[in-house]
C-alpha cells in the first residue's frame, strides 16, 4: 500500500508513537526512571536475556539498572516499520529496531531485534503491559542468533 492510500493515524495511535518515541529516548540516554514511566506496574517483558519472562515493573527496571552500565556512552537506537492498531483499551504496536553501541570491554554492537509491543489505557494515558523482544536465530544447525539481518 502506497503511503497516500494509508488512513490517518487515529489521535490514541499518535499519542502512542509519541510514547514509543520517548521511550526510544530514554533509552538511547540511558534514563531508567524515564523509561519506566511507560510502564504499567505489573507489566511482563520477554528480554533477550534470560528469563523467560519478567514480570512486574521492578523486575524491568532492575534489568536496565544492571545492564546501561554494560555500555559506554549512550546507546544508538533506532525504530523502523512501526505499525500501530489502537482500540479503545489497549493497544498493539510492532517495529524492527535497530541498537547500536559501544560495550564497556570496547566492542561495538549493532543489531536489529523484532518488538511487538502491548499498551493499555490507564486514566488516559497508554502503558506498557507486554513487551517482547527478539532475534531470528539461523536455522542451518547452528543455532547462531541472526543479529546481522537489515530489513
Amino acid at each position: 500500500m502506497s503511503a497516500s492510500a494509508s488512513p490517518a493515524p487515529t489521535s490514541d495511535e499518535s499519542r502512542i508513537r509519541a510514547r514509543i518515541d520517548d521511550w526510544a529516548a530514554a533509552l538511547r540516554a540511558k534514563d531508567v526512571e524515564r523509561l519506566m514511566a511507560h510502564y504499567t506496574p505489573d507489566t511482563v517483558k520477554a528480554d533477550l536475556a534470560p528469563p523467560l519472562w519478567n514480570t512486574g515493573a521492578a523486575t524491568v527496571r532492575r534489568n536496565y539498572e544492571r545492564w546501561f552500565p554494560t555500555w559506554s556512552g549512550p546507546l544508538g537506537f533506532e525504530v523502523h516499520q512501526l505499525d500501530i492498531v489502537a482500540g479503545d483499551a489497549v493497544a498493539f504496536a510492532r517495529s524492527l529496531n535497530r541498537l547500536s553501541g559501544t560495550e564497556t570491554d570496547d566492542s561495538r554492537h549493532d543489531s536489529r531485534v523484532r518488538a511487538p509491543v502491548c499498551f493499555r489505557k490507564i486514566d488516559g494515558d497508554w502503558k506498557v503491559a507486554h513487551e517482547h523482544v527478539s532475534v531470528p536465530f539461523y536455522m542451518d544447525g547452528s543455532d547462531r542468533a541472526a543479529v546481522d539481518l537489515a530489513p
